[in-house]
């Protein structure tokens, strides 16, 4: 299988697990779900645990792999404060934009120069992310602008942005410079996750038993079910990510965001989805632009 159809199964499954996500945390705290998904998707992973080797020659990856599951957990969590706290169909266009975060960072930080159609690429998605901030009141044309930085608003939705960017070098240098196998990567980055979120609910001196209060039957299946795309996912973007560059992987599972849009947006009646559909389109646009200069 070619890494693209790798790529797009793991976005048909990411949307249709954010679209789940959106449902339960219209209940849950995003923090115990979060926990709940970490163990379930460990248990769903215990295969991946029979074809995992483990020598001394995989200490390093290992430990780096560790490294970048406490960004990823973290990553996670903001992801899913985003979808708790906005519109499924503002939030994950957002979040589309971590390649574009990464080309501008690049610019200023490391002073990397981008070609013309690189520029472009970061135009649309400019464009793209204006139009999906744009409201009927706006007073000037400066105000879309000044509703993206309201940090309070969109803290969740950055700090992941900004996550997302570092992990997925990290998993291009584990896969391809350590040739971490993509079982080993699985099996150990599930068990990080649950220690992780196991972790920080014990710090957070939150006993279990009111953890599992909350949770009734439809809760229960649709964490299963979760769970169950979030490892299915999680693979596929790993074995497209051994095939093919990270930013080619990114841009194709970036579909999950249109999928998402269109479908979340008519089953949670979300506002404006038209325009947020168009505001997406552009910045996937120009995601592919960018990453394919």
């Amino acid at each position: 299988m070619t890494w693209f159809y790798l790529a797009l199964i793991s976005a048909v499954f990411s949307a249709l697990a954010a679209i789940s996500e959106k449902k339960v945390l219209f209940r849950l705290d995003a923090l115990d779900f979060s926990f709940f998904v970490s163990i379930i998707t460990l248990i769903f992973s215990i295969p991946f645990f029979f074809d995992a080797p483990l020598n001394l020659s995989l200490s390093t990856p290992l430990i780096i792999l560790f490294v970048k599951a406490i960004l990823s957990a973290l990553a996670f969590l903001c992801v899913m404060l985003a979808i708790k706290n906005l519109e499924i169909s503002e939030a994950l266009p957002l979040l589309a934009l971590s390649p574009g975060l990464v080309a501008v960072l690049g610019v200023l930080l490391i002073q990397d120069t981008l070609v013309i159609n690189e520029w472009i690429g970061l135009a649309l998605m400019l464009i793209g992310t204006y139009i999906l901030e744009l409201r009927k009141d706006d007073q000037s044309i400066f105000d879309p602008f000044k509703s993206l930085i309201r940090f309070n608003k969109y803290k969740y939705v950055f700090f992941a942005l900004l996550l997302f960017s570092i992990t997925s070098l990290i998993d291009r240098v584990l896969l391809k410079d350590f040739k971490l196998p993509a079982y080993t990567f699985m099996a150990y980055q599930q068990l990080f996750f649950a220690l992780i979120f196991t972790t920080i609910v014990l710090i957070r001196n939150k006993k279990f038993n009111e953890i599992f209060k909350p949770l009734n039957k439809n809760d229960i299946y649709l964490i299963l079910l979760i769970s169950l795309f979030t490892v299915i996912y999680r693979y596929t973007q790993i074995e497209a990510t051994k095939i093919a560059a990270v930013a080619l992987v990114l841009s194709v599972k970036r579909l999950s965001v249109l999928i998402a849009i269109i479908i979340g947006g008519k089953l949670f009646k979300e506002s404006n989805v038209l325009k947020r559909l168009i505001a997406a389109v552009i910045i996937l646009t120009g995601l592919v632009i960018l990453v394919n200069s």
